[in-house]
């Protein structure tokens, strides 16, 4: 039979009208292209596939055709099969028919008239509206900063509320994976579509996990730069020292201290600090914030030592 119609849309097969409008509103809102920058080539191939559905099911002669042929017949045209009458019979070969699908836009703007995507909102002639929609679900999902350095994979479990065949909620389980991309930050959000709860009336909310960053033990992140605080002692201040700093994804970084390092002082390492999400290929900086140990006495001889060396004299 080829493609579901019903499917698509989600709806019975004795879906009236007002049933299919419904159900193509809520759909074509969720996967239009413009409102998947994360996803576009799924986004923009359910919103075609939705589109062609309700253009379909919404026309009476296309759905009799269709729910009698399936999609092969009415996409092949009904010269090679009888044409049905109102009341499902064939009526002999009839007069030929072919559909063509349309563009989604076409269909959308069809339907949406009046509508702007950044507002949420169907000017009709009642009035303005919102979609019917259950509450979103947020969750933490809490990353190590090597997970938002290198980026990882998760399987999550998850329970949410459901309509079984006869409406009724029940609790069901499923596994999603979860893609973590290098260089996200704390807060961004990783939306599953429908995969929330389901209410009777309206259409299934939003799953929506919120990246959260564990502290770590070495670095700290600020936007895009890392940041290491280094002790040292007042020796290597002095004289110079070569530190080795392993990275977020276990390369050594190797430092030299060639010039003097005072107390407070901060050493830019470029390019070695969190990715850029949105620039793939570079990363932010690595600072190096040099805390400068202080011995806690001095023998008289190693003072006066210091003085000799360091040029000062008594007075």
């Amino acid at each position: 039979m080829g493609v579901d119609y019903y499917n698509v849309l989600k709806v019975s097969r004795s879906a009236t009208e007002e049933d299919l409008k419904k159900s193509y509103k809520r759909l074509a809102m969720k996967w239009h292209p413009d409102k998947n920058a994360m996803n576009p080539g799924e986004a923009e191939a359910k919103f075609k596939r939705i589109s062609e559905a309700y253009d379909v099911l919404s026309d009476p002669q296309r759905r009799q055709i269709y729910d009698l042929y399936g999609e092969e017949g009415l996409k092949s045209g009904c010269g090679l099969f009888p044409m049905p009458n109102s009341n499902g019979r064939d009526m002999g070969s009839g007069r030929g028919f072919k559909y063509y699908p349309r563009k989604a836009e076409d269909i959308f703007e069809e339907c949406f008239r009046g509508f702007h995507l950044g507002d949420e909102q169907i000017a009709g002639g009642g009035g303005s509206r919102k979609l019917d929609k259950a509450a979103d679900v947020e969750t933490n999902l809490a990353c190590t900063l090597e997970e938002l350095y290198k980026g990882s994979k998760r399987k999550m479990k998850i329970s949410r509320i459901a309509l079984d065949d006869a409406g009724k909620p029940v609790m069901v389980e499923e596994v999603l994976a979860i893609t973590i991309k290098p260089g996200w930050k704390k807060g961004t959000k990783i939306t599953f579509p429908e995969k929330g709860n389901h209410e009777t009336g309206v259409a299934p909310g939003d799953l929506i996990f919120v990246v959260d960053e564990k502290p770590h033990p070495v670095f700290r992140r600020n936007d895009n730069d890392l940041i290491v605080h280094q002790k040292i002692s007042l020796l290597d201040a002095l004289t110079g020292k070569k530190l080795h700093i392993t990275s977020l994804d276990g390369r050594d970084i190797a430092v030299s201290l060639a010039d003097i390092i005072k107390p407070g002082q901060e050493m830019v390492i470029e390019n070695e600090g969190m990715p850029i999400s949105k620039e793939p290929g570079k990363n932010g900086n690595l600072r190096i914030k040099f805390d400068v140990k202080f011995p806690s006495r001095l023998t008289a001889e190693q003072k006066s030592e210091l003085k000799r060396i360091l040029g000062r004299t008594n007075q």
